[in-house]
């Protein structure tokens, strides 16, 4: 499975900051072909940065409406997107689900517009630190799954991102075997829910992952690739994260196949 790395910059970014977009382009073109990498801006940046990446790496949002247009200020459409040229959205982070209390049904319909734009939905899940204190991880995670992804999607329109809350922007990390535990579980989840095609997802592990610890949980089994916060805002540390990934054939990433509306 071709690991894929994305960077998730949240509410963060100017058009001076373009340049690590660029930086990043030339790079991963030129010295890491066997990595698929996706950065994932604000709305405002996208449009910008898919000309800085000149196809060298995918750009994507980082949430949207479940609407295609209407009276909904300030959202924005999976579709307007697709329009800017993104090639993916982030869907149920858990700064939405605790910020905006965004249920499980709402992170599905969100999944469902991507699938309808023909963005690829990369689909939050994860649990906080007193469930996995109290030992209920693996059912949090498991229902998560359930409540949030649609029925009928595949591994060319989904990946799973686990993001444990209590490792995001911390120093506290899972071990590796919690880690294996839980994308072994994810990946049952997924057969279950998709049957033979929950075998291919990606099932990507985020929560602070830096260069440093990246080489190692690149090479656990069922980790098919990280979401990266702040180690993706500069081109040096995100590289340095695409290089730890073991080496997979080569081949060009292509965006999932539009759905009719």
């Amino acid at each position: 499975m071709r690991p894929l790395v994305v960077g998730n910059w949240k509410m963060n970014g100017l058009a001076e900051q373009l340049s690590e977009i660029e930086a990043m382009a030339i790079s991963v073109k030129a010295t890491l072909p066997s990595v698929d990498a996706l950065i994932c801006l604000p709305a405002t940046l996208i449009a910008q940065a898919v000309l800085m990446a000149t196809g060298r790496i995918a750009i994507g949002g980082e949430d949207c409406s479940a609407e295609i247009c209407g009276a909904f200020t300030g959202d924005i459409s999976a579709e307007m997107l697709m329009d800017a040229g993104a090639h993916a959205v982030i869907v149920g982070h858990s700064e939405r689900r605790q910020q905006h209390a965004e249920t499980d049904a709402v992170v599905a319909a969100k999944a469902n517009a991507a699938r309808r734009a023909g963005l690829l939905a990369i689909i939050c899940i994860g649990e906080t630190h007193s469930q996995r204190l109290a030992g209920t991880a693996l059912s949090v995670c498991a229902r998560q799954i359930t409540g949030s992804v649609p029925e009928g999607m595949t591994a060319s329109n989904t990946v799973i991102g686990y993001e444990p809350l209590w490792a995001i922007g911390s120093d506290e990390v899972p071990t590796h075997s919690q880690i294996m535990q839980m994308h072994a579980h994810i990946r049952a989840c997924l057969t279950q829910r998709l049957g033979a095609e929950g075998q291919k997802v990606r099932i990507l592990y985020g929560g602070s992952v830096k260069p440093s610890s990246a080489d190692a949980i690149l090479r656990l089994p069922q980790v098919g690739g990280v979401l990266v916060g702040g180690a993706s805002l500069k081109a040096a540390d995100f590289l340095a994260i695409c290089r730890a990934a073991p080496l997979a054939p080569a081949h060009t990433p292509t965006r999932p196949k539009e759905q009719r509306r």
